[in-house]
């Protein structure tokens, strides 16, 4: 099915405001890479999907990247390619960094109002360069369901996963994730880092189908929007 991408910022938007909503997006090559072996991954997505990118972030409260994509990228994670509404102020910036690496030089501090908050660990010694708050390190890092409650206390109730690539994947096999934006460029690069590194699975009715709505951008990449909390459902009757 075709749509257009203002209903899926629509969906965004429109959601719930009395429980968390999570949207997480990917721009990747058709075979799934989102980088090469040697890490370059600007410009796999052309402007299309670029300006997609920038429209997700001004509908939501938040912005959330773990701190390697702070370190590797040192991205703004502002809205620039579209106009905010008049009276609406930029989205947050979040940082997951349990050990304390976010670095203080960092362009997400840019002076234009807009809060940034670090996740750390509650055992982290490493004062962060902005307010933080602190959740318990398990076995595998810091509870991605517990970041977003956190999130939802503090007000930020519809919230973008934005990168990197294992943030992206730890919040889907978390279970929290209602939508996945992949958006999608005609390119092979053949080699390279994988979008999606999720738990494994032994069969392929394990795997999640969820319910699929598909844009053509106007420069040729696609969107592929994922409704994830649907395909949750529908594997729980399977299962059943």
């Amino acid at each position: 099915m075709s749509y257009d991408t203002a209903s899926s910022l629509a969906l965004i938007r429109d959601a719930d405001p009395g429980r968390p909503f999570v949207v997480a997006q990917l721009g990747q090559s058709l075979d799934g890479r989102i980088a090469t072996t040697s890490g370059e991954s600007r410009w796999i997505n052309r402007d299309a999907a670029l300006d997609h990118l920038h429209e997700l972030r001004a509908a939501v409260d938040a912005v959330v990247v773990g701190v390697g994509t702070v370190v590797a990228d040192d991205p703004q994670l502002t809205v620039r390619r579209i106009a905010l509404p008049t009276a609406q102020s930029q989205p947050a910036r979040i940082v997951i960094d349990p050990s304390g690496r976010l670095p203080g030089t960092a362009k997400i501090f840019a002076r234009d109002g807009a809060p940034v908050l670090a996740i750390n660990a509650t055992d982290c010694e490493v004062a962060p360069p902005c307010p933080a708050v602190k959740i318990k390190r398990n076995t595998s890092g810091l509870c991605p369901a517990e970041i977003v409650a956190a999130l939802f206390q503090r007000g930020y109730k519809r919230l973008l996963i934005e990168g990197g690539a294992h943030t992206v994947s730890r919040f889907i096999d978390a279970g929290i994730v209602d939508r996945l934006h992949v958006l999608v460029a005609p390119m092979i690069i053949g080699s390279g880092q994988a979008g999606l590194e999720l738990t494994p699975i032994a069969r392929l009715n394990q795997a999640l189908r969820p319910p699929t709505k598909v844009c053509v951008l106007d420069d040729g990449d696609v969107l592929f929007d994922c409704d994830l909390a649907g395909a949750r459902a529908n594997l729980e009757k399977i299962t059943e």
